[in-house]
């Protein structure tokens, strides 16, 4: 029985709001979840101050989502980008190691292209 934490969505037609929920794998998307361990709201929420950028809120659980883990409970894409955002779980993909995977992608297909164009010298 795998037991995944993933996003339960409420809220209206263009208004989305997010529960982040622990569930059975196989339960459908807003049926009755195992336990509810925070919210997120992914629309800009301007600051009370009015200073500053706007923010998505995100309210968490964290004592409770790491004790899920540890029983070995495996959050999805968008929950594990949350929980490496609040510090709980590192980024399952960082932008360097992207920027170094795209740079050694395009040096192996510049290298290969060179050599398929290079003349090969004939024999006499």
């Amino acid at each position: 029985m795998v037991v995944r934490i993933r996003l339960a969505r409420f809220g209206r037609k263009h208004a989305p709001f997010y529960n982040i929920v622990v569930a059975q794998a196989r339960s459908a998307r807003n049926s009755r979840p195992m336990e509810v361990l925070g919210t997120f709201n992914p629309l800009p929420q301007e600051r009370v101050d009015g200073e500053g950028k706007p923010y998505k809120d995100v309210k968490l659980d964290s004592s409770r989502a790491k004790y899920w883990l540890g029983v070995g409970a495996q959050p999805s894409d968008p929950v594990w980008r949350l929980f490496s955002m609040v510090g709980i779980i590192e980024p399952k993909y960082s932008l360097d190691e992207a920027r170094k995977n795209a740079i050694k992608a395009d040096a192996a297909l510049r290298d290969s292209e060179l050599s398929s164009q290079e003349p090969t010298p004939s024999q006499s």
